[in-house]
């Protein structure tokens, strides 16, 4: 067997080409992080949404009570705040329920009861007004739809497309582009999946992630599945966008009694989730990494043989 043909037999079977990944596996992820975050006044109070900067590093999140945007570092600590000023939005709860990061400190708020998405660009220490920011509308139907509007939305950089999911009656996971506009706005989203009771083997959704922004993920069918949050059922689950099949899932109920409202995933594949406070002093961020599964690590230790192997040929050789 040439020299050539052993390495990359050993690189196979070190690590599974991206190519050959159809899921990221939630079976195989862990917790390995759990923060309190700080209550900011009461803008850190009921986070309901949470997204990755790449760029930056950092997350966002935002607490349902409307007040504004929060950064944080990957462990939780504060970088920055920014106010919401809802004045001229006509919205009557201020609910912030869907967040999602475009890069270039750019990010995009979901109001849920009327559905709007709102555009702005983060500004430490200041305040934002949403009525004089571009936005669109999100939802299949006009008007207010109660509490169980937008809960969720993810950006997909592969395409600058987006995806989101309203929390009940019905169910629906939508997607598409977003046309934003100060004053009006329009969007060409269309429902791929809905449902009046559960979907994918859940009762609710509460938020949604691309798999697209993972980079060993780049290439191959996983990186076109999505991760999908539940609340009542309290579960996170991936899906084949394309089939809706569910492919793998995690059961969340052993984590916290706090009502889990928030997800996002960084390059690495690790998984973030916020909590609200639910009558504990902090909302909380959890992180949840990917741990190997015994055939993998078998894998690993064969492929590290065999290049072993490999080493001591060319000296008996030489």
């Amino acid at each position: 067997m040439s020299r050539n043909i052993l390495i990359a037999a050993a690189l196979a079977a070190c690590t599974l080409t991206a190519g050959a990944q159809t899921s990221i596996g939630l079976q195989t992820y862990a917790l390995t992080g759990n923060y309190a975050i700080p209550t900011l006044g009461g803008l850190g109070l009921e986070a309901s949404a949470v997204t990755f900067a790449a760029d930056r590093g950092s997350l966002f999140v935002v607490g349902d009570e409307g007040l504004g945007v929060i950064e944080l570092s990957l462990t939780g600590q504060v970088l920055g705040t920014q106010a919401f000023n809802w004045a001229g939005t006509g919205s009557t709860n201020n609910d912030a329920e869907g967040l999602t990061y475009l890069g270039g400190g750019q990010l995009v708020v979901v109001d849920e009861r009327p559905q709007i998405a709102y555009r702005f660009t983060f500004a430490n220490g200041g305040s934002v007004a949403l009525a004089q920011q571009p936005q669109a509308p999100v939802g299949s139907t006009t008007g207010s739809v109660g509490n169980v509007g937008t809960e969720g939305i993810s950006f997909d950089p592969r395409n600058g497309s987006f995806v989101s999911v309203k929390q009940d009656n019905p169910l629906e996971l939508r997607a598409g582009s977003l046309n934003f506009a100060v004053g009006g706005g329009s969007s060409t989203m269309t429902t791929l999946y809905s449902g009046a009771n559960a979907l994918f083997g859940v009762n609710s959704f509460s938020d949604v992630q691309t798999l697209s922004p993972v980079a060993a993920l780049a290439g191959s069918p996983a990186a076109n599945n999505l991760l999908i949050l539940s609340l009542d059922s309290r579960r996170l689950i991936e899906i084949d966008r394309g089939t809706g099949n569910v492919l793998s899932s995690l059961d969340l109920a052993g984590l916290t009694p706090q009502a889990i409202e928030g997800l996002t995933v960084d390059t690495l594949g690790n998984i973030y989730l916020v909590a609200e406070d639910s009558g504990t002093p902090n909302s909380r961020l959890f992180v949840l990494s990917a741990v190997p599964e015994p055939g993998t690590y078998a894998l690993m230790l064969g492929g590290l043989a065999l290049l072993g192997w490999m080493a001591r040929r060319r000296q008996a050789q030489g």
